[in-house]
């Protein structure tokens, strides 16, 4: 959108607000004559802001209106609450009246998922109180952790809003009572393309369908996309004749149900005679159906092999939210598999997914291609609204340039928030490298950045010294009172925040974790051309030191349970200290927490720890944790108690590997034997000691047949004898 040199202005005349609506719903009509949306800023007295936004609403047979607030303050309906903003995915809406100057305040996630459903010559209209960023709203309680007030927290993210919506030539301001200025719009460039696909609303669309209709064993596609692009609805629409082909059998997964809404409605439009059996499965009377299931359940079921194998389909929708270790499970099991996800969007980063799974689909299936939609559909190119939305969210923010030579480390520095919410260009950079660092980031993320309490900044910086090459936030948490720790460890309070401490406070009955006082990775970072060569340990090392001078009692982390990521961790001294039982829906793997102590208090409480989790561990291996990954289950022994083999056990773990014992009968000494591997560097029997742990500690069969199972897992035992030299030669038989 080019530069706009003046604005039109409409005062407060004698018929009140009449006059300003009537002007903006003319400039709503010009907006759709381009293919446009905009912007509505509307602050001041609440009463007065939401009577001005009712006569916007009166005066124009809007398509799908929707106000969003808080219900008993909304003055028509449909209304809807800020937390339900996710629910209207896939929706489109002609008006959307956002009130943050109410008992909700502002989500930021709400305003990043609202602003996408607008559709062409629509509004989105955002209330705010009068100097809005002076303080923080009422949606600031949602991450005031304990003992802070929601009142008490700073309001840098807020004033940073105001600050971009002031100085934006694109938002049209309408202050309550006050003046109506229009910014002047300039021309659209026409675009000509054309397609034959009578279903399609792009050429992008229709080429991505083509692609999807047609996808090739061990071919991959990935379809990339800015929000808005109709990448969910091309799903559906290859879906529809997919099933329409033949006995079709298709899953689609995606972090929730919800982000797939637009798939089943087109597959519904489309297949008129499909009947919708649940919200998560279609079935049309040729046999063919379309079922949803989400990660966990998809990971437990290909780990089954109830799914998967040759003529399978799987549709991967918002890839970027799912970690690229459970996507490379799903490669390798499905033979024809799509990867969509938005480039630029709350739901994740597809740069970062891109970056972070071009490795594995090089390895696992280096014919794989890509396709990008560039055209949108509910709106026309240079639409203001999406450039303004990035802009406020930092949707795009842009990913810093590797400015540090190979191998060179200068010294982290810590950045205060308030430091950070000072300098726009370095917040960018510093974000965009969480971005692309994370499956998932969302627009409340940077709130959280420049406001949450107990958060703090360090980071490598590059040699120019203003591109952040790695980044590492951290929380506080603990230090309670001991009478507030009994009730939590109770399940009588939970008090917010403090996710580390409290969790093993509830689940593993530790009071005494949430008494010390803690420091919580809350994120790591680093550039993806400077990775492996240290920076992230470096910045733990050089925070832990700080922690430490500062009298922080542990230092502990939570992430999904991946070999890789537990091996980083547990190579930096880290020990394993809980496990979760059930598989996070989203990410379809189990959270491990791990934790370091830095003085006598906390090494008191790290022993009282690790000794529960190390008697825990066999029991929840067999039972909750049988599905655990293997390479996940060998790295996590290191952590049972190290004692030598008896002679007894010695005897049996022979008398499997060389003679005929069962190795059923056998199975605590095998049990024994993978605890002590587990503590040797084993690169050649690596695999051979993974499968070991599985055998004996979560009854994995080697082999379907009996026979086969019994004799490969001999040879795996051998394999391990000779790794860790337990015999100095096999024994006579």
């Amino acid at each position: 959108m080019g530069r706009q040199n003046y604005v039109k202005r409409w005062p407060v005349d004698s018929n009140g607000v009449s006059k300003q609506v009537t002007a903006l719903a003319s400039h709503a009509r010009r907006l759709k004559q381009r293919g446009w949306r905009g912007l509505v800023w509307i602050d001041g007295t609440p009463e007065q802001a939401r009577q001005q936004a009712l006569a916007l609403w009166q005066a124009h047979s809007w398509h799908a209106p929707l106000w969003v607030g808080a219900a008993q303050q909304a003055p028509v309906a449909p209304s809807l609450p800020s937390r339900k903003a996710r629910t209207r995915l896939g929706a489109e809406h002609q008006l959307v009246i956002l009130d943050a100057s109410g008992q909700q305040g502002l989500d930021p996630d709400a305003l990043g998922a609202l602003a996408g459903t607008i559709s062409a010559g629509g509004l989105l209209v955002l209330i705010t109180p009068a100097a809005w960023g002076s303080q923080p709203d009422p949606d600031y309680a949602r991450f005031a952790d304990h003992p802070w007030s929601w009142e008490a927290l700073s309001a840098r993210y807020l004033a940073r809003l105001a600050r971009q919506l002031v100085e934006s030539e694109s938002v049209i301001r309408w202050p309550a009572g006050g003046t109506l200025r229009l910014p002047m719009l300039s021309k659209r460039q026409a675009t000509l393309a054309h397609w034959d696909d009578a279903d399609c609303l792009t050429a992008d669309q229709a080429r991505a369908v083509r692609a999807l209709v047609k996808l090739k064993r061990r071919r991959p596609l990935v379809l990339t996309a800015d929000r808005g692009r109709g990448k969910s609805a091309a799903l559906g629409i290859a879906c529809a004749r997919l099933l329409q082909q033949n006995e079709a059998r298709l899953v689609v997964t995606a972090p929730r149900l919800s982000a797939v809404e637009s798939v089943f409605t087109r597959v519904a439009a489309l297949c008129p005679e499909a009947q919708r059996q649940s919200p998560a499965e279609i079935v049309l009377p040729n046999g063919s159906w379309l079922r949803f299931l989400p990660p966990d359940v998809l990971t437990e079921q290909v780990e089954q092999g109830m799914l998967g194998g040759s003529g399978s389909t799987l549709l991967v929708d918002e890839a970027a939210a799912i970690p690229a270790s459970l996507l490379a499970r799903w490669l390798a099991a499905f033979p024809r598999i799509a990867f969509a996800t938005t480039v630029h969007g709350y739901e994740g980063s597809g740069r970062g997914f891109a970056l972070r799974f071009r490795d594995v689909l090089d390895r696992q299936a280096p014919q794989w291609r890509e396709l990008t939609l560039q055209t949108p559909i509910r709106w026309s190119a240079g639409d203001p609204l999406e450039a303004l939305t990035q802009r406020l969210l930092l949707l795009d923010a842009p990913l810093p340039s590797a400015a540090l030579n190979k191998g060179e480390r200068p010294p982290s520095v810590v950045l205060s928030q308030a430091q950070l919410a000072e300098q726009e260009p370095l917040l960018k950079k510093l974000f965009g490298l969480l971005v692309q660092s994370h499956y998932r980031t969302t627009p409340s993320d940077l709130r959280q950045l420049l406001d949450g309490p107990g958060t703090a900044l360090r980071m490598v910086v590059g040699s120019d010294g203003a591109d952040p090459q790695a980044v590492l936030v951290t929380r506080e948490e603990g230090g309670f009172s001991a009478e507030l720790a009994e009730q939590v460890a109770r399940g009588e309070r939970r008090p917010q925040g403090h996710l580390l401490a409290q969790s093993l406070a509830a689940h593993c009955g530790c009071r005494e974790a949430l008494t010390a006082r803690w420091r919580r990775v809350a994120r790591i970072a680093t550039h993806p051309l400077r990775r492996r060569e240290g920076l992230g340990r470096q910045l733990l090392e050089e925070d832990i030191a700080s922690a430490t001078q500062q009298d922080t009692a542990l230092y502990g982390a939570t992430f999904g349970a991946e070999a890789s990521l537990l091996r980083f961790w547990l190579a930096l001294g880290f020990v394993p200290v809980r496990l979760g039982v059930t598989r996070e829906a989203a990410t379809g793997e189990y959270a491990v927490m791990v934790a370091k102590a830095l003085n006598q208090e906390g090494q008191i409480v790290l022993d009282g720890l690790s000794t529960g989790f190390a008697a825990s561990l066999p029991g929840l291996l067999a039972f909750e944790l049988a599905a655990l990954p293997a390479p996940v289950v060998a790295l996590l022994l290191a952590a049972l108690p190290s004692q030598p083999l008896s002679a007894a056990e010695r005897q049996a773990i022979g008398d499997v590997a060389y003679a005929r014992r069962d190795p059923a009968l056998a199975r605590p000494a095998l049990q024994a034997l993978a605890r002590q591997a587990s503590r040797q560097p084993l690169d050649e029997a690596q695999q051979a000691h993974q499968l070991l742990a599985a055998w004996a500690y979560q009854n994995q069969p080697l082999a379907s047949a009996h026979r086969e199972a019994v004799e490969r897992l001999r040879q795996v035992v051998r394999q391990v004898i000779a790794a860790c030299a337990l015999f100095p030669s096999e024994p006579e038989r």
